[in-house]
């Protein structure tokens, strides 16, 4: 890890947990989000407004409760939406989104259910005829049954600090649900994008759109003292006011200080393993040479000594006056080998 690393800009770092709430997951900063997310989108959807739901109320259970999206959004047209900032890799983190885009799905017909459950509890004891048949309650009536099962559209974003081994070797993966034949999308309702930063390697001159230019202020803002002059559109300077260092509550300042400790020694503690792997591989690997250079010796001198053993007995079959053919036989030599004893 470089000392560029471990400097302290005048921007907060968005991959710790406190920097990236502070740049997308604030009121204040809604915009900003939603500039992001249509960039990502672009072609695809655009996104007018969009409102920040409660993370906390979606866990069923204690065992539940740690697991929490980092953003999570409802566009004004219903579009649910699913923003995280994974700072490290761990094991199955595939599973883990597709388990965070699962159950975000899965609550739409839940919600459904329990919104009926609610309004079943308030009608009077002699509801009229027509509201017997609920169809999130009692047997669906054949027009109903597949309504309940009408979804909108999730929408998974997760940001990547790290090459994630199980996605290609490179910056953005788009996911959809399509036939694997020919590539036809078939449900446009579940909708994934991976963002490894390792693979983004344009500088500041290569970055001709919006949608490059903020991923590249993402990538590189926690070493900057100032944003850069060809950084001219409004949301920079928007971004520039939000992630200021020197402009967090004393609240947030001493959240962010923490954060960043964190995402230090994580850092160190990452690159001390990568080392420590890479000289165990090392000197595993001179060990094995040198075993494999004393048994190959050993084979080669094993060989060497048994024919110049066969050549012994070739000499004296011959001072014998044996023929070629017989010396041959016995010692395995070719017609060559005997003539040039």
């Amino acid at each position: 890890m470089s000392n560029k690393d471990l400097t302290c800009g005048h921007f907060v770092n968005p991959f710790t947990d406190i920097g990236f709430k502070i740049i997308f997951g604030q009121p204040a900063s809604k915009e900003l989000l939603i500039t992001l997310l249509n960039e990502l989108l672009a072609g695809e959807h655009q996104i007018e407004n969009l409102t920040f739901l409660d993370k906390e109320n979606h866990s069923d259970n204690l065992d539940d409760a740690g697991i929490i999206y980092d953003l999570y959004c409802l566009t004004t047209t219903g579009e649910y939406i699913i923003v995280e900032m994974q700072n490290r890799f761990h094991s199955n983190f595939l599973d883990r989104t597709l388990f965070y885009m699962c159950r975000a799905i899965g609550r739409q017909v839940e919600n459904i259910r329990e919104k009926r459950k609610k309004e079943r509890e308030l009608r009077t004891e002699n509801p009229a005829p027509e509201e017997e048949d609920d169809f999130m309650l009692n047997e669906a009536k054949a027009d109903y049954y597949g309504a309940r099962y009408k979804l909108s559209t999730v929408y998974g974003i997760f940001l990547m600090n790290f090459r994630e081994p199980e996605l290609e070797a490179k910056f953005r993966t788009d996911t959809v649900i399509a036939d694997r034949e020919s590539g036809k999308q078939v449900n446009p309702h579940f909708r994934q994008i991976f963002l490894q930063f390792p693979y983004f390697t344009k500088e500041l001159n290569d970055c001709e759109t919006l949608y490059d230019k903020l991923i590249y202020t993402l990538k590189n803002m926690q070493h900057w003292n100032r944003m850069p002059e060809a950084l001219k559109e409004q949301v920079f300077n928007r971004l520039e006011e939000l992630a200021a260092v020197a402009n967090l509550s004393l609240e947030d300042r001493i959240a962010y200080d923490k954060a960043l400790d964190r995402y230090r020694v994580s850092r160190i503690v990452e690159e001390d393993a990568r080392e420590a792997g890479w000289k165990q591989g090392l000197e595993e690997g001179r060990a094995e040479g040198h075993a494999e250079g004393r048994v190959e010796g050993r084979a080669e001198g094993r060989a060497e000594g048994r024919a110049e053993e066969r050549k012994s007995i070739a000499r004296n079959l011959k001072s014998l006056h044996f023929t070629t053919e017989q010396i041959m036989q016995a010692t395995g030599l070719s017609e060559a080998e005997i003539e040039a004893l």
